[in-house]
């Protein structure tokens, strides 16, 4: 029997949403039904890398869906040939496979490197990862995740994923036993709250990794893409991983990803690997489309800049009320509010039209497109520190 009373109850209920009903967006704006506009920092959680509906992306999308959407991942196409080779051009990697979530690429991540060590480490399987860390909401990728909301949820877990302290190496190597086959992180752990692995750190779980035999995965989902000034975030450290899962802005807002190995690593061997839209032409046009763009030095050089003038405005912000740190780097960013306040600041910005995103009580994160522009931002400064001024008083009243 139906019982939906209105459109909202026809959706499974798995999050809270504010009664808005989103219709159109372009570049760093959306509009509701209602027609009123938000200033969105927030872009998918870091997945609309050109801002919303970019003209380079509808236009690839428009071209290939009048050419051919789909041949099966059983035959090649030629979007996904021209994508897998520039990334490979682009990359320390020697192949890829293309998925359609950045969960479904981890997962890959995961079963790639347990197949390698089957094949060479005696049949070693135990990845370790990090407390704080987030890779997805497969039943692996929340194992292989260190966040603590995830730990009494379907059990039992997948087995195997010992956690270690980020930027401290010591704890990794604790770790190490003849059951590890490879180490795995985020450069930076967006959903704890934007906390960076220090370039040092990268490149001593390289020489650690190296050293035992044992391969090292970075889970670029979030950073990659240009989100922090390069077009992958590894090449801060000047370091070169054995895997690398890409997903959130390869699309630029449609449902790719993908896992990127080097010739050593990729020992996967027909029928351990596949998916029915895998690679399809119509997602891997958009893909191109947007590394085409993201990839320009100059585009890069401007997200380093652009990221620069974020984060000094933030600190401004943060030392006028007193607050924290800011975290992070290029535009990936958090601000640390210091008091539990996040969720109250997202509920006010989005009723004055702009989009925080609060992964933590006491963090707000921000991930606006890649070619935000400066008044953007002063925008978004503007109405965050009037918000913090109201809540300054409020307080002070109280």
């Amino acid at each position: 029997m139906n019982t939906a009373t209105h459109p909202f109850d026809a959706l499974m209920e798995i999050t809270s949403r504010p009664p808005a009903v989103f219709v159109r967006g372009e570049g760093s704006f959306l509009w509701d039904d209602s027609g009123k506009r938000y200033l969105d920092f927030i872009q998918g959680w870091a997945v609309n890398c050109l801002g919303h509906s970019p003209p380079e992306i509808a236009d690839a999308l428009a071209t290939q869906a009048k050419l051919l959407l789909t041949p099966s991942p059983a035959y090649y196409n030629a979007q996904s040939l021209a994508l897998a080779k520039a990334l490979v051009e682009r990359s320390c990697f020697d192949q890829v496979f293309f998925a359609n979530s950045g969960a479904e690429a981890n997962e890959g991540a995961i079963k790639l490197a347990r197949k390698y060590g089957a094949l060479h480490r005696n049949g070693a399987y135990e990845i370790i990862t990090f407390d704080g860390g987030f890779h997805g909401r497969t039943l692996a990728t929340m194992s292989a995740s260190g966040k603590k909301a995830f730990e009494p949820l379907f059990e039992p877990k997948v087995a195997g994923f010992p956690k270690a302290q980020l930027n401290d190496v010591a704890s990794v190597e604790r770790l190490i036993t003849g059951k590890t086959i490879a180490v795995m992180l985020e450069p930076i752990q967006g959903e704890a709250g934007v906390w960076p692995a220090t370039d040092q750190f990268l490149r001593e779980l390289r020489e650690l990794t190296r050293a035992h035999g044992l391969l090292l995965i970075v889970d670029e989902i979030q950073t990659g893409m240009g989100r922090t000034g390069k077009l992958f975030h590894y090449e801060h450290a000047g370091i070169e991983p054995d895997i690398m899962t890409l997903g959130k802005g390869i699309g630029g807002g449609v449902p790719l990803a993908a896992l990127l190995a080097t010739q050593a690593a990729s020992c996967f061997e027909h029928g351990d690997q596949g998916g029915t839209f895998n690679g399809n032409p119509l997602m891997c046009a958009a893909g191109f489309a947007v590394l085409q763009k993201v990839g320009d030095v100059g585009f890069l050089k401007s997200v380093t800049e652009t990221g620069l003038y974020l984060e000094s405005e933030l600190q401004r912000m943060s030392a006028r009320h007193g607050l924290g740190e800011v975290r992070g780097r290029g535009l990936l960013l958090a601000l640390d509010l210091k008091h539990p306040i996040a969720a109250a600041i997202v509920a006010r910005a989005f009723q004055d039209g702009v989009l925080l995103n609060a992964p933590r009580p006491d963090t707000l994160r921000l991930m606006p497109s890649l070619n935000v522009t400066r008044e953007e931002i002063a925008a978004m400064i503007d109405a965050l520190d009037t918000i913090l001024t109201r809540m300054g008083a409020a307080r002070r009243v109280a």
